[in-house]
């Protein structure tokens, strides 16, 4: 069987994949590994742009691992099994009065693909959605099943939150949650001139910002997520459509095909989509306005920098766009977080700005991405664990405090490299 992930970049032809449908199952299958001398991986549902879950041995899907195991409305915890997706945890908090503080803007992931690569949102003062893990339970190498948090080793679950699958296959995640409540989404489109002179305050002043400017032009949407007392005032069906589904994935869509036959068309289609953009506000569950619809295929590289670099970073992106002979279609994202705790958290220890670019799929990407990242690099950012880089562990040591400690427990804990693959030489070393 060859196994592909979402974007088509990578695939792998593993000699066995199974589905186990427990915990015990899991651990089962990482002790035949071990004994038929294989690696073993988990893959959740591709969204990764890099080989993170490769491998050429065994490969398990946790389609079997998809229950809400338990809901403790008191205490604010759900825990739910790894290969559960982001959208049916979001659907099933919902119906209990609950949600997630912050979340992605992609809900497809499994809860075990999406924490241990480090999927974030935006925020000014929530972290992504590993640092909003409360416990977690995983399999290690040696097929035992162990639990972990903050209070129960918590060396192993400050590694084990955004942890790569290297230190351990999880089974299953517990959330901090909080009641449900309504966030006002206020997006409107402005210049580049006018967001740059503004960033400070409209970071400072929003719970939630984070904008998208167009390359090859001057027009940028913003987007501002507050929560509010209600009364819930959601999009008509038909905007939601309109917005959402025809324009920004089925029109989108056929103009990245139509750059790719004609890329100097990009440059104006590009001005006149972000002049045709109009301001839009209304209140719902978070859910509903953190995560949205993405159907047109693509390649990202994202880097988590400084935040008191954002700035003069976003400026010098922009500069290369006039020294560089370069069409792109997608625009360029930009948004915040506060430092978080996970030792592998590109948020970890420093307020973070997270500037992402994509091209189309069947884009040309490598100039582009290397260009930007040499930008990234510079102000030491952190790449994003499941977006295409070019990073190795000799880099990432340098801009991770925690590395060496995260590498010796995995030595410790897998000596074998049973979780190992070729993406975790190069971003872990041997």
């Amino acid at each position: 069987m060859t196994w592909r992930n979402w974007a088509g970049t990578v695939t792998a032809e593993p000699k066995r994949v199974r589905m186990p449908r427990s915990a015990a199952e899991v651990a089962d299958e990482v002790t035949k590994a071990a004994s038929d001398g294989l690696a073993i991986r988990m893959a959740g549902t591709g969204h990764s742009f890099t080989p993170t879950v490769a491998t050429d041995g065994v490969l398990l899907r946790p389609d079997g691992l998809t229950a809400i195991r338990s809901v403790d409305r008191d205490a604010g915890l759900v825990t739910v099994e790894a290969g559960c997706r982001l959208h049916r945890l979001n659907d099933e908090l919902f119906a209990q009065g609950l949600s997630l503080t912050n979340m992605g803007d992609i809900a497809v992931q499994t809860v075990a693909g999406a924490t241990q690569t480090g999927t974030h949102g935006t925020g000014r003062a929530s972290g992504g959605i590993s640092a909003q893990i409360a416990a977690l339970e995983l399999v290690l190498a040696d097929g035992s099943l162990v639990t972990c948090s903050a209070e129960d080793q918590p060396d192993l679950f400050a590694a084990a939150q955004v942890g790569l699958g290297a230190i351990g296959l999880v089974t299953a995640v517990t959330f901090r949650v909080e009641p449900t409540f309504l966030l006002h989404a206020q997006e409107e489109p402005m210049r580049w001139s006018q967001v740059i002179s503004a960033l400070p305050e409209l970071a400072s002043s929003n719970e939630h910002f984070e904008f998208y400017w167009f390359p090859h032009s001057e027009g940028c949407l913003t987007k501002r997520n507050n929560r509010s007392d209600g009364p819930a005032r959601p999009l008509p069906a038909w905007r939601h459509w309109l917005d959402d589904e025809f324009l920004s994935n089925s029109v989108f869509g056929a103009t990245c095909r139509l750059g790719q036959l004609a890329p100097g068309m990009i440059p104006k289609v590009n001005s006149a989509a972000s002049r045709a953009l109009s301001a839009r506000s209304y209140t719902d569950a978070p859910f509903r306005v953190f995560t949205s619809p993405r159907r047109v295929r693509f390649k990202e590289q994202e880097y988590a920098i400084p935040a008191e670099h954002l700035t003069a970073v976003l400026g010098e992106v922009r500069e290369l766009f006039a020294r560089r002979d370069w069409r792109i279609s997608f625009p360029i994202e930009v948004r915040l977080a506060p430092a978080d705790e996970p030792w592998l958290s590109t948020a970890h220890g420093r307020d973070s700005a997270y500037i992402a670019t994509h091209v189309f799929h069947a884009a040309p990407h490598a100039e582009y991405f290397a260009d930007v990242e040499s930008i990234m690099t510079a102000v030491g950012g952190r790449p994003h664990w499941g977006k295409m880089h070019t990073r190795d562990a000799e880099y990432l040591r340098g801009v991770y405090p925690k590395f060496d400690e995260f590498v010796a427990l995995r030595d410790a804990l897998d000596p074998d490299r049973r979780f190992g693959n070729d993406y975790l030489k190069q971003v872990l070393g041997s």
